[in-house]
């Protein structure tokens, strides 16, 4: 059988082909550098470019297209929007620097004169320098010393002020930018490209939202402890079914509960969605995830999804062959829903679940009867009474499971035990194009 060629493959080409084309316009528009104060400006104007394209990058990121995040996975999309973001900032810085010095060199003033200029002189500048100080500040938040410090609504509700920086940022790559007073056309395909990447925001991030809770309703039906830590929140709704849930996906839940209606916070699908009922798993490790089990029976629910790629369609070698699902911690809930739906003979599923102690094995009973029912291996690995850590190696791997190099193997759970189980995956003989993995660390 021939390795599916991987989704992200396209995407990655068309994303540097856009850059490609920026920097082909500066070439085009650009006769001649010869002096060094050009070769500064020059630069400035390619840096410029690309930033702005970058940015339109950066927001469809941000956009949660459905096409990107089923097929490509959410935690990909999520890196690549992070990747892009710091290269966003470091082209606004090196435009800054670069343009002011090579304005500054033809006009024979100094750096500072010459910003002083530009800012009130230059047509949109000041709504321009609004825009990038609000993008100086994004990026501060969102560096990973600041980002752990502060709270979770803070900081998301910062990273929403991005689309204010691009809109004020955008209209001075109109109006100051050669390159698009000498080619109209190249005008034109700028106001597209941050047309499209407008319209996938307001489509996707508001109106796709919007009709999804009118049209679905949905409540809390109950609550039930599965154990001292951890709470199943049972929701219903009407016409779940068209909502096209897959076992392995995930929703943003925000619970229109005091304390709680300002927070939306991603929850996998614990159970295969069910006519009217779906229903979310949650380890209490914060505030937020703490309150669910206060949640009272007809509490409203706002939800946006379903996002992400861990679905049974990721097989890699077809309906019949084996597969191992393995998981660790809160990556139980979508491998929960997987093991009991992905399609498999009797004797080709396992379930592999790795837990600190007995009493972390969440939904332990639920998964014994899945794998009575299913004819399904589930075994496990908890630390021993002295808090000795089973190894997670290609060994121990190939004991359990001789032919492990022929499964599809889906992974779910903490960085550290995914980066530990991937090694041991590949060691052991899997590929990795058929090692399916969606990380928590976004």
């Amino acid at each position: 059988m021939r390795p599916r060629r991987s989704p992200a493959a396209p995407v990655l080409v068309l994303l540097w082909a856009g850059a490609a084309a920026a920097v082909g316009l500066w070439w085009y528009t650009t006769e001649a550098v010869t002096a060094t104060s050009d070769w500064l400006v020059g630069a400035g104007r390619i840096t410029g470019l690309l930033a702005g394209y970058a940015t339109a990058v950066v927001i469809a990121l941000m956009a949660r297209v459905p096409a990107l995040e089923r097929r490509i996975g959410s935690d990909r999309v999520t890196r690549w929007h992070a990747m892009a973001g710091r290269y966003t900032v470091f082209l606004v810085l090196a435009h800054l620097s670069l343009i002011l010095w090579g304005y500054a060199a033809q006009a024979g003033t100094g750096v500072v004169a010459q910003a002083v200029t530009v800012v009130l002189d230059y047509p949109d500048m000041i709504e321009a320098s609004v825009g990038t100080a609000l993008l100086l500040v994004i990026a501060a938040v969102s560096a990973s010393v600041v980002r752990h410090r502060m709270r979770y609504e803070i900081w998301y509700y910062l990273h929403l002020l991005t689309y204010a920086a691009a809109y004020l940022a955008f209209w001075h790559q109109l109006s100051t930018g050669a390159e698009f007073a000498a080619v109209p056309a190249a005008r034109t395909a700028w106001y597209a490209l941050y047309g499209t990447v407008t319209i996938l925001v307001l489509w996707y991030r508001v109106i796709t939202p919007v009709r999804l809770n009118l049209r679905h309703r949905l409540t809390v039906q109950e609550t039930v402890r599965e154990a001292p830590d951890v709470v199943s929140v049972i929701i219903r709704g009407r016409r779940l079914d068209r909502l096209g849930a897959q076992a392995g996906q995930f929703f943003r839940w925000r619970f229109l509960a005091p304390g709680l209606r300002w927070t939306s916070n991603p929850y996998s699908l614990s159970a295969t969605p069910r006519s009217g009922l779906l229903r979310i798993t949650v380890k209490a490790a914060g505030d937020h995830s703490a309150a669910l089990a206060r949640l009272r029976p007809g509490t409203r629910v706002w939800a946006e999804g379903p996002y992400g790629a861990l679905t049974a369609a990721r097989r890699q070698r077809g309906r019949n062959t084996k597969v191992l699902l393995l998981a660790g911690g809160a990556g139980i809930t979508p491998l929960r829903a997987l093991f009991e739906s992905i399609p498999a003979r009797p004797g080709d599923l396992t379930l592999l679940y790795r837990a600190h102690s007995q009493e972390d094995l969440a939904l332990w009973r639920e998964l014994e009867a899945i794998a009575r029912a299913r004819g399904a291996r589930l075994l496990y690995a908890v630390n021993g009474p002295d808090g000795a850590r089973p190894e997670i190696s290609a060994e121990t791997l190939g004991r359990m499971l001789p032919d492990i190099g022929r499964h599809d193997v889906y992974l779910c759970g903490p960085p550290g035990l995914a980066e530990e189980s991937y090694t041991a995956l590949r060691e052991a003989g899997v590929p990795a194009r058929r090692i399916h993995h969606e990380s928590f660390a976004l």
